[in-house]
């Protein structure tokens, strides 16, 4: 087996790498090496002389050694820093010439990432995850990669399935970065209907702001009106408000059917946030009613949602790895005095 590029890989990339260039990425199943230019694509069909992956270590070790002077390959001192944001003393585009993916992963986590960086890394290597994390950086967000991302996102939603967690950083890195549109909003809320979990980013996030509000609660004008006399009457209006039967509505099918302790503890501390912020709610008002006070079951069922959190399961899920159904029934003696609670509120 002869050492080094074949003849024909050489002059070519020497060809290629005296140009502007913005990117490469290196597809290997195909044995492509493609590269981002001024002036659009341009690609190379590799013919290896060797073994295919000692062929593609010397080809990256080529770009390497051109882009960052590192005739070695990436250096290993770079992955250890990669997810530590610790590149912002770097070029960070030249990192984009090295055919590494890892590189590409160095640049979308730096602080130092830009609108026209952000571009580059993902034409280089489009993922999900990538995708999640240059949506956190204001630069992007606000530029014009920012909606290309948003709307990647909210397409690929469906294809997480099952992934819980990750379908919650999804819609939570979409409703932080604002670079989602009202319709995109909408979308991912109804995709809620089919996995309850797209709800709890919102419930934590826009709670107040949620779409498609459904109608306020009959009584809600009569609680408006008398709100200023007590803060559980501000507790009973916040609940009967459009948005807050929204809110109830979500939290009620999260909490009927929750897959995971994660969605579950969100959820509940999601519950007492949305009701409690803002209110000083004495402990004397969190007693029961005077017989015949008007709403007395539901300002008090407002007043337990305001004390939600997830300290009532802490205990559980610390003795238990169990998820489903079998997490469901653990938990109902906790779960099914808030979903009466939630219950009374609507109806």
């Amino acid at each position: 087996m002869s050492e080094g590029l074949s003849p024909e890989d050489s002059f070519r990339l020497q060809v290629l790498l005296a140009q502007d260039l913005k990117a490469i990425r290196i597809d290997e199943s195909t044995l492509t090496l493609h590269a981002l230019t001024d002036k659009g694509e341009a690609s190379i069909p590799l013919s290896p002389n060797c073994r295919a992956d000692k062929y593609l270590r010397q080809v990256r070790e080529l770009l390497s050694g051109h882009a960052l002077g590192s005739p070695g390959g990436y250096p290993v001192f770079l992955t250890r820093w990669t997810r530590h944001g610790q590149m912002e003393g770097l070029n960070l585009g030249k990192l984009l010439l090295t055919g590494e993916p890892e590189a590409v992963v160095a640049v979308v986590h730096s602080p130092g990432l830009t609108d026209d960086l952000a571009r580059h890394a993902w034409w280089t290597l489009p993922t999900i995850e990538n995708a999640r994390l240059m949506l956190r950086r204001e630069a992007v967000a606000r530029g014009p990669m920012g909606r290309v991302l948003a709307d990647f996102l909210v397409e690929h939603l469906p294809f997480l399935q099952d992934d819980h967690l990750g379908i919650i950083d999804t819609v939570a890195v979409l409703i932080y970065s604002g670079a989602v549109t009202p319709a995109g909003l909408e979308t991912m809320w109804k995709f809620g209907r089919r996995s309850n979990t797209h709800y709890v980013a919102f419930l934590e996030m826009a709670a107040g702001n949620l779409p498609l509000a459904l109608p306020a609660h009959a009584q809600h004008a009569a609680a408006s009106a008398e709100r200023a006399t007590e803060p559980a009457l501000q507790l009973l209006e916040r609940a009967l408000s459009s948005q807050g039967q929204t809110f109830l509505d979500a939290a009620g099918e999260i909490l009927e059917r929750p897959e995971t302790q994660e969605v579950v503890s969100r959820t509940l501390n999601a519950i007492g946030r949305y009701f409690s912020d803002g209110i000083d709610l004495q402990p004397n008002e969190a007693g029961p009613d005077a017989a015949g006070q008007p709403w007395a079951e539901k300002r008090q069922a407002a007043i337990r949602l305001a004390a939600c959190d997830d300290s009532a399961v802490k205990a559980i899920f610390a003795r238990s790895t169990a998820i489903g159904s079998l997490m469901r029934r653990k938990i109902e003696p906790v779960i099914g005095p808030l979903l009466t609670d939630i219950a009374e509120l609507r109806r």
